[in-house]
């Protein structure tokens, strides 16, 4: 028998789409979600301006959202990771 609490977070963690992001893409993404602008994301890794815009670019060719022509893509990226950070480090 196996606890169901258990189950439901193994799921979660398999569902995790963080898990197809790199880790300067979730470095970036996490910034994002603090509310931090691209330039000011730039500033505290430090790097370019490029060297930010291209993972944002990545969470959208990843699939990482639907595909979709309805909402802003950076806050529906933002909103997905929210819901899994709680879950944990995405495996």
């Amino acid at each position: 028998m196996i606890d169901p609490e258990v189950v439901r977070q193994l799921l979660r963690r398999r569902s995790d789409p963080r898990r197809r992001l790199t880790a300067r893409e979730l470095e970036v993404l996490a910034l994002m979600a603090h509310g931090h602008p691209n330039d000011m994301i730039g500033r505290q890794l430090p790097v370019t301006d490029a060297a930010v815009n291209k993972p944002i670019g990545n969470f959208f060719s990843k699939r990482f959202l639907p595909v979709t022509t309805d909402g802003h893509r950076r806050v529906l990226s933002v909103l997905v990771y929210l819901r899994n950070v709680t879950a944990g480090p995405p495996r």
